[in-house]
This record gives C-alpha cells, sequence and structure tokens, in this order.
C-alpha cells in the first residue's frame, strides 16, 4: 500500500547485534497508545517523554490474537540494510525488469519527474512521456540500477495479509521498501500458516520462506507450485488441460494430516500468483502456480482484494502522509479496525437473511449455522424458535428446530454452504435405519416421515412429498418478501 510518513531511512538506527528480529506486538501497541495519550499533556510533540519513533528493534506489525502464534512477533526489517544472499535466493528474488516497471508507474508525477532530473533525463511532458523515456532507459544496467535505488530503496508503505472475503488479518508498516522478507515476517509469526498463499510475487515469497526455516520446508510440495515441475506438467498447464483439485478446501480431510490446518486437515502450502500479476514471471515453471489450475479457486476467489482495498484507502494518503510515524500507525489501525468491523458485521447480517436468524461463531471465529457444538444428542428433546411471535403458517420445524421463514432470502453464497457438525449429525440421524415412519419434519401442514427422505442424492428419484415442501417453502419466501401476489400457488408434483 503506497502510503508513507515522513521520516528518512537513514535516520533509523540499526538494532543490537543480538537482536533477533523478535518484538512484543502487545508492549509496542500499549507505547503507541501512550504516545496518543501523552500527547494531550503536552505543548508539542518534541517534549512528549511518551513518543515513540522509527527503530527496527521497536516497531511491530499488527496480527490479531487468535491469528498470531504468540505476542512475540517478527520484524527482521534490519536484515534488508546489509544482508548476503544466497545463490538460489539471488536468482529467485532478484526484482526483474517488468517488476521495477510496474513500482515506477504507482508513482506520482512529481516522484516521476524528479526522477527523470536525477537521471539526466528530459523532465518536461506528460506523466506518459516521462514514464515512456525512464522505461527505454531501463534497459541500461547502470540506469537500472540508478531507478532501483530510488524506487526499491524508498521507506515506507503498508504490508496487508487479507481473506479473499476482504477481511485483513496482519498489517504492518514497512520502515523500508516492501520485499517478499515483510509477508515472511507475518506468516512466520501466525499460528496457523495458510494452505494457499496468493501473492504478487510468488516465487521469491516461497523461496523465502523456505530458506528462512529451512529446517521445516514450510512451503511444499513442489516449492508451493501445484504440480511438480516436469516439462510434461507444464506444456498442459500453457494449454489449459492441467487440473489440481484440492478437495479439503471445501471439505475437511477425513483423517488430517500430522501438523495440518485445523480448518482444512492438509498440511501443503502453495503459494500462487494473483490473476493481475501471473503473466509477469518469465519463469516457465511459474505456470504451475496458476490460480485457474484449481476448480476449488478458479472463478471462485478474488485475487485483487487487497488492490481494492488500496484504491478504497487512497483517499487516506493526503492526511497520512503528512502524519507523524506513531500517528500514521496509530490512525492506520483504526481505520482497519472499523473496516473490519463494518465488513464483518454486513456479511453476518447477509448469512442471518440467507440461513436464518440463528448464526453463531465456532472456535475458529467462522459463522456456522446452529450450534456448531451441538450434537444430536443434545438436540433431541430441544426446540431452539428463532423468533417466538412468528405465525405457523411461516413456520418449517425440522428435528425440534424452528425456522422462522421471515429470516429466510435467496442468496448465492448458499450454494456451496457447508453444513456444521451439528447439520451432518442431524443428516445422518434423519437417513438412518430407524423407524421408517416417524414424523421428521413439518411444512406448514405438510409432515414428512423417514422414508420421504430415503430418496435424496438419487439421481433417478425424488420423493414428491420432499419436493412440494421444498416448493411451499418457496412460496412462504416469496409472500414475505413481497416478490409474489399472496394469491399464487404452486402446483403439487404427482409422482
Amino acid at each position: 500500500m503506497h502510503n508513507f510518513f515522513h521520516s528518512l531511512v537513514s535516520d533509523i538506527q540499526g538494532p543490537a547485534e543480538n537482536f533477533d528480529g523478535e518484538v512484543n506486538l502487545e508492549k509496542f501497541w500499549e507505547a503507541m497508545s501512550c504516545d496518543m495519550i501523552g500527547r494531550g499533556f503536552v505543548s508539542s510533540g518534541r517534549h512528549n517523554p511518551c513518543a515513540v519513533s522509527p527503530t527496527y528493534h521497536f516497531w511491530a506489525p499488527w496480527i490479531g490474537k487468535a491469528t498470531r502464534r504468540s505476542d512475540s512477533v517478527l520484524n527482521t526489517e534490519f536484515e534488508k540494510i546489509h544482508v548476503s544472499k544466497s545463490v538460489s535466493e539471488i536468482s529467485e528474488i532478484t526484482v526483474t525488469e517488468d517488476r521495477l516497471r510496474e513500482e515506477l508507474y504507482k508513482q506520482k508525477v512529481g516522484v516521476i519527474r524528479k526522477l527523470c532530473k536525477e537521471c539526466g533525463l528530459d523532465s518536461n511532458g506528460s506523466r506518459s512521456d516521462l514514464l515512456l523515456r525512464l522505461s527505454n532507459e531501463m534497459k541500461s544496467r547502470q540506469m537500472y540500477d540508478k531507478i532501483f535505488d530510488k524506487i526499491w530503496g524508498a521507506s515506507g508503505g503498508w504490508a496487508v495479509i487479507m481473506c479473499p472475503c476482504g477481511i485483513v488479518y496482519s498489517i504492518k508498516c514497512n520502515l523500508r521498501a516492501e520485499s517478499p522478507r515483510d509477508f515472511a515476517d507475518l506468516l512466520l509469526s501466525w499460528k496457523h500458516m495458510p494452505n494457499v498463499i496468493i501473492y504478487d510475487f510468488a516465487r521469491g515469497l516461497a523461496t523465502h520462506l523456505n530458506l528462512r526455516a529451512s529446517e521445516k520446508v514450510p512451503i511444499s510440495p513442489f516449492e508451493g507450485r501445484l504440480a511438480e515441475p516436469t516439462q510434461s506438467n507444464i506444456e498442459l498447464a500453457k494449454c489449459g488441460k492441467l487440473k489440481v483439485s484440492l478437495p479439503w478446501l471445501n471439505t475437511k480431510k477425513t483423517e488430517p494430516d500430522l501438523n495440518g490446518h485445523p480448518v482444512t486437515g492438509s498440511s501443503d502450502h502453495y503459494v500462487l500468483y494473483d490473476r493481475f500479476h501471473e503473466a509477469n514471471t518469465k519463469d516457465s515453471k511459474d505456470v504451475l502456480r496458476k490460480l485457474t489450475l484449481v476448480p476449488q479457486l478458479a472463478g471462485k476467489v478474488n485475487s485483487q482484494v487487497a488492490e481494492q482495498l488500496f484504491a478504497k484507502m487512497k483517499k487516506n494518503n493526503y492526511f497520512l502522509n503528512l502524519s507523524l510515524p506513531s500517528t500514521h500507525l496509530f490512525q492506520m489501525r483504526n481505520i482497519i479496525h472499523h473496516y473490519n468491523e463494518k465488513k464483518n458485521n454486513k456479511l453476518l447480517e447477509r448469512l442471518k437473511k440467507t440461513f436464518g436468524g440463528m448464526m453463531v461463531k465456532n472456535v475458529y471465529g467462522q459463522a456456522m449455522f446452529g450450534n456448531p457444538c451441538f450434537s444430536h444428542e443434545e438436540a433431541g428433546g430441544t426446540d431452539v424458535v428463532m423468533e417466538d411471535s412468528t405465525p405457523a403458517a411461516s413456520m418449517v420445524t425440522t428435528g425440534g428446530m424452528v425456522c422462522d421463514i421471515k429470516q429466510l432470502s435467496a442468496s448465492r453464497s448458499c450454494w456451496d454452504f457447508q453444513p456444521s457438525d451439528w447439520q451432518s449429525s442431524m443428516l445422518d440421524q434423519i437417513l438412518s435405519k430407524n423407524d421408517r415412519d416417524e414424523t421428521i419434519a413439518q411444512v406448514g401442514s405438510i409432515k414428512l416421515q423417514r422414508k420421504d427422505f430415503l430418496t435424496l442424492g438419487l439421481n433417478a428419484a425424488l420423493e414428491a412429498t420432499i419436493a412440494n415442501s421444498c416448493l411451499d417453502v418457496i412460496v412462504m419466501v416469496a409472500k414475505e418478501k413481497v416478490f409474489l401476489p399472496t394469491t399464487i400457488t404452486h402446483d403439487h408434483l404427482e409422482m
């Protein structure tokens, strides 16, 4: 994210020799709060005894409590100053001319004009003219190095890690220009690393992570690619004929892997390119890092969610960029906090309208329908009513649970909805070999027995009573939503 505070990188002192990159997140943000409070008691920032200045050894990102492994998180930006890289890392993470040009195009016209002057180029003309001159000159190694130092050697900027739904899980204010190291710091500070990471420089991040934690090799298999980088796999991927299914993205593994992610059960970790940057790489093996190769992700994941957040945040640059470093950080974290709250509440309301008012969170913070800890035995003799005043005509009762039609609505989000543990156990109970004539559910005046449900899931048969009940529910919802006149009914199926 390209907003910065006014502070010279050269003014930031290096850390002590024994500094290992670990920073206490809670202590840092508590100090930031004291800085803000202290300003109310002094005449100027220069007299604030609680002021926090940028330092390599006391500068922490923000990672939520449920996400981070501990209060001690990583910030190894001091390694950016002078660090020797291995031959493999140099070959993998060297900034290409295309990537440098992309960063150059993000700069404001004033920065570009100044860069033209420093490079001995004509600084007159439009922004496009200036960019064209710099792009042509970049082919020279000497000029490339000069532009690299000006663009990549700049200070600041924000690094964020987000869920595809738009929630920000981690945010870090960089003291020096963004690199894979910043995202590696964040990911290695997480309690559970995501199974799929989408990044605009995927190859560099995968290489850096594996070199940072070589004893564990966190990014595997195939160094984060979706398949072994054989020539046949590369050719198939280029032709669009290679598909790599990751079923645990939809349904948790029955037998989780050792050290597998608690939600998916898989211990695999892939680093893929977002759709906008997948064509930037010149390495043929990177075709195996495309989102479109995974059926569970293709067309379903918004890989540009971070860019969309940055576009929204641009309106704040005019005051954030003029702030002191501590003010900049404090304001940014507050803005992101309210952004997350608004997004979460909006999503929760939509889920409640789709699946009814009974939405809860499980131990991993996921929104679930019903009580995720509700066992079948507990549900058996308990009625759960969503709204006491709901008329009987708009009620659907299943296994003792009463569903309010007023809370239901049509939504594409329910198409891929995964049942909770409680719902799965209830389904198993309904399809069990117990009394076939037992009444299992009621929709309005229609009573459904266990034998009515036994054809569900079969290709060639569907019990007419089940279909009629579904249509009854649709009519009830339509009447409540005023989608249809109240006099319209549906014809019952005869089978």
